[in-house]
């Protein structure tokens, strides 16, 4: 009894130290409304275990390793606190303060901390743990009983009035542990019957949560025989809502078994949620710095070489190089910055051999922190399910764009899907959002409900070429046959690369001694007079031009501004065409991207220049050419191979430059004003 009195003295202690009983007395008031009355009343105590164990090591390890006794401990000294300041009036028993330890953080070390690789699960202790992982689904917010007030039937009986039996939740607790029929009186042994008046009711949502290392097996680029289990969480009141399906979250929560005759389930009942980001290595490498200093003289010359040499596994240098260049784009601009603001670049590429670009693309997905490969018989948004927890309701499962929040979701070939699923395509393409139907009568709901969730990612997607489609409009200078892929859908997609075979049966042959000495002498270097980057080179680059903060200089934006207010002026009148402002803010993402690849903090005229080239290509593969001619493969106008080569780029990517400020000059309303003729 000493030990229990002085450990109440030192809760005490610290939730004054804390201004936790400030906090409980200004919550207090919230219950004093003459109309609420109910069996117990809900108190939140933000715990803090390193201030704690500062107080008094022993209530320390109660709060680590016993939280149910350390909650008692706290639901005492705050029951005390209440009649001993009259907080109030209608709290008659210590069973009617329902207090809830939130903790702050666990201790960093092993032992608090639950990999969700890791098993057997379920015979450690059941105390806080701390756990990381994805989303992979949820239920929609239904209701549990927080607390219910039981009376005895006997109306002699002395229970049979007052707050003598209080049902509050524990954790791992069921529905049925906590209301049900069955319970009896301790003084008269005569049956207790619910005073349903008084019953108080919580929100609650579960959550399955799996490891991050789950998608690995999404990004199809390695073969494993690892299987992933997901844990179920359950989410209560306060805590609802707070996770997003495919986002990666920390979570403070404590293990429990779950028992639903004739089964036991290991959940988790959490206690805290944070967002969380895996932390990854990106620093530049070596050989980058080094090829950083040799190209200082020309913007465009590290890009170049960059793409030049990348995908050397799957391609030989030299080949597709501004589709290279692209999905290196793509990967350094699709993420999310410090303010949640989400960017994305989607890349429709139209070719006739989809094999090669098939395996190129799989190979570039490796090199994201999140890549999901959608396969053609899975779900690719959403779908639903019956909740196996007892509730009953619609559990909502991430599909594949879904789990692909902030990264890549490659969709391959388009010519695979069926009318409804470009039609799908192209929506999520345009709102960025997703619709969940949940029809309410299949899931016990009254009323059916659309649900909407955000889709946070890049698409990347094939169009087989080879594949007719009979449009009228592909007799337009400049556009591509698109095979199955309509012009809308085309134009959701933003930028969009045609993958030309322009050396003919040379390159056949250059992809085909390619492939054969990767079969024969894998690992060896092919290219000796090319600079060598591995794949983890890469991999830290894009990671690290990712968390590059860029801003437009004047002149990036006058050439972004101009081209965009010249282009929709000259197609509207000339081909009907409107430039949406979608086009701007594709202008604006590449002309980033470039700037990030290049390792700058400021995007440059020649960043603008690049991203003026793909789009005017992008825009006439879809609707013809304009007064702005450039030739079909602008930003390779030839092989960059050797140094000559570089200069011959760099001297045509001047030129093209000049074309660009004549053609705003001539049509951009006002341009006259910031473009000098000269």
């Amino acid at each position: 009894m000493a030990d229990i009195l002085s450990l109440k003295e030192s809760v005490l202690v610290y939730l004054d130290r804390s201004g936790g009983l400030q906090k409980l007395a200004e919550d207090c008031k919230t219950f004093n409304d003459p109309q609420q009355i109910e069996a117990v009343y809900r108190f939140c105590i933000s715990v803090n275990p390193s201030d704690v164990i500062e107080v008094d090591p022993v209530l320390g390890d109660r709060v680590l390793h016993d939280p149910i006794g350390a909650t008692a401990l706290f639901q005492s000294v705050c029951f005390l606190a209440i009649k001993t300041l009259s907080l109030v009036e209608k709290i008659h028993t210590e069973s009617q303060v329902n207090v809830i330890l939130k903790l702050t953080h666990l201790p960093p070390f092993p032992e608090y901390t639950l990999d969700l690789c890791s098993f057997p699960r379920g015979y450690g202790p059941m105390r806080p743990v701390s756990m990381e992982g994805l989303v992979i689904a949820m239920t929609r917010v239904t209701k549990y009983t927080q607390g219910a007030r039981f009376l005895c039937i006997n109306d002699d009986c002395s229970c049979s009035t007052g707050f003598h039996y209080i049902r509050v939740h524990a954790p791992g607790a069921t529905e049925s542990a906590t209301v049900r029929n069955n319970f009896t009186c301790m003084i008269c042994s005569s049956p207790l019957k619910e005073d349903v008046k008084f019953r108080v009711l919580g929100d609650k949502q579960l959550v399955e949560l799996i490891h991050v290392k789950a998608l690995g097996v999404l990004c199809a680029h390695q073969q494993s025989s690892l299987r992933y289990q997901s844990v179920t969480l359950f989410l209560r009141d306060e805590l609802c809502n707070s996770m997003r399906v495919g986002q990666l979250y920390r979570v403070l929560g404590i293990p429990a078994h779950v028992h639903q005759w004739p089964s036991i389930t290991w959940s988790v009942e959490a206690n805290s949620v944070q967002p969380w980001e895996p932390e990854y290595p990106h620093k530049v490498s070596a050989s980058f710095q080094e090829l950083l200093k040799a190209t200082a003289g020309s913007p465009w010359r590290f890009s170049a070489i960059v793409a030049h040499c990348f995908g050397l596994d799957v391609a030989p240098p030299g080949t597709y190089n501004t589709l290279k260049l692209s999905l290196l784009l793509s990967l350094v601009q699709t993420r999310a910055d410090a303010k949640d603001t989400y960017h994305n670049l989607d890349l429709l590429v139209v070719t006739t051999d989809t094999l090669i670009l098939d395996r190129l693309m799989t190979y570039s997905l490796s090199l994201t922190c999140r890549g999901v490969r959608h396969q053609a018989s899975g779900e690719m948004f959403a779908s639903l399910s019956r909740d196996e927890h007892g509730a009953g309701t619609a559990n909502i499962h991430a599909g594949s764009a879904l789990l692909a929040t902030g990264g890549i979701c490659m969709l391959g070939d388009l010519g695979c899907y069926k009318k409804d699923k470009l039609d799908a395509i192209q929506s999520v393409l345009e709102s960025c959002t997703v619709a969940v139907f949940i029809p309410g009568k299949k899931y016990g709901e009254d009323a059916d409900q659309q649900l909407s969730f955000p889709v946070h990612c890049s698409f990347w997607a094939l169009a087989d070429a080879s594949r007719r489609s009979g449009r009228a409009d592909c007799t337009l200078l400049g556009t591509a046959e698109m095979g199955a892929v309509p012009v809308q859908l085309a134009d959701a997609f933003g930028l969009v690369i045609q993958c030309r075979d322009t050396v003919g049966e040379q390159a056949l042959l250059a992809q085909t001694i390619h492939t054969l000495q990767q079969a024969v002498q894998p690992g060896k270097p092919l290219y000796p007079s090319c600079w060598e980057f591995s794949t983890q080179d890469y991999h830290e680059l894009v990671a690290h031009a990712q968390t590059l903060q860029v801003e437009l200089s004047p002149g990036a934006e006058k050439i972004i501004h101009g081209y965009y207010m010249a282009s929709r002026r000259v197609r509207t009148q000339s081909q009907g065409v409107k430039m949406s402002v979608a086009s701007i803010k594709l202008l604006i993402s590449l002309a980033e991207a470039h700037c990030k690849l290049c390792l700058r903090a400021q995007v440059k005229e020649e960043d603008a220049v690049i991203a003026v080239l793909l789009c005017e290509n992008s825009v006439t593969l879809k609707h013809g050419a304009s007064a702005l001619v450039i030739p079909p493969d602008a930003v390779f106008p030839c092989d960059v191979g050797d140094v000559d080569g570089l200069h011959k780029r760099d001297k045509t990517l001047d030129e093209l430059h000049q074309n660009i400020l004549r053609f705003i000059y001539a049509y951009a309303p006002g341009a006259d004003t910031y473009i000098t003729e000269e």
